[in-house]
């Protein structure tokens, strides 16, 4: 029997568990559960090293907006007499990640890893969102199990997987992207060849002293080039100038293939 490895990443611990708890019933899911952004990218990061990769990954479209209680049921609710739920990994001290930008990062990162997010109420501007971060689904907190594992089946198949109500909503939002996309294109191609590349590593999610390990500048040089970027960019914020950058169609850094050579040309 093929398993499919899921992660259920939600900062409301009853909510969490006892969704976890009902995935694990089936007999062909293996899941676990981590209660932040950073829990959770330090769990795929885990898996990778032993070698047991997540399959799929159900994150909260409301990531850390509001630590604590929170619903307690889960879709189809815990099935008596399975075994205890997998407990939350608490919420490190790196800070909170919000659902899409977790999206982003795990798709950068792990791109054969499909995600589902899970929402409270239907939002067409939040799920187009999630679909051009990389999501495979948007699918609502309440609902049944058995709709909830046709989907992460699903998502492995390559399927994308949206209430029927929300379509035509998302399928608007999608459209004004697109028009912005032009624009988000042309602020990107007023940067420098080094500022592209900076950006590049931003989009794969490295901070500011893995961007000059990478690219062999000094930090202080790193900071300037990222304080350029932010301000062609005309945004304030790195997870802005993310997305920007991916409306524009660029790319995040091959950390595995690029090779950069030492010196001053591209500064």
């Amino acid at each position: 029997m093929v398993r499919i490895r899921v992660l259920v990443v939600d900062d409301h611990r009853i909510f969490a568990e006892s969704l976890a708890a009902a995935l694990a019933a089936e007999p062909d899911v293996d899941v676990s559960a981590a209660g932040s952004g950073p829990a959770a990218l330090r769990s795929l990061e885990r898996a990778v090293a032993e070698g047991r990769r997540y399959d799929v990954l159900l994150v909260d479209a409301d990531l850390g907006a509001g630590l604590g209680g929170g619903p307690a049921g889960a879709p189809g609710g815990a099935p008596a007499g399975i075994r205890p739920a997998v407990p939350v990994q608490e919420v490190g001290e790196d800070g909170l990640v919000d659902g899409i930008s977790l999206v982003t990062g795990v798709r950068a990162a792990q791109p054969q890893v499909r995600v589902v997010v899970l929402a409270e109420k239907d939002d067409p501007r939040r799920a187009a969102l999630a679909l051009q971060a990389g999501a495979s689904g948007w699918v609502a907190k309440d609902c049944s199990l058995s709709r909830l594992l046709s989907v992460i089946r699903g998502v492995l198949r390559e399927e994308t997987h949206l209430p029927p109500a929300l379509l035509t909503g998302v399928l608007r939002e999608l459209t004004a992207a697109r028009k912005h996309r032009t624009e988000s294109e042309r602020l990107v191609e007023s940067l420098t060849p080094r500022e592209r590349e900076v950006l590049r590593c931003m989009v794969a999610g490295l901070g500011r002293k893995a961007v000059a390990e990478r690219l062999f500048l000094s930090p202080h040089t790193v900071r300037t080039h990222m304080q350029n970027v932010l301000g062609k960019l005309g945004v304030h914020s790195t997870l802005a100038a993310v997305a920007l950058a991916r409306r524009a169609g660029v790319g995040p850094a091959d950390l595995a293939g690029d090779v950069v050579e030492r010196g001053g040309q591209l500064a």
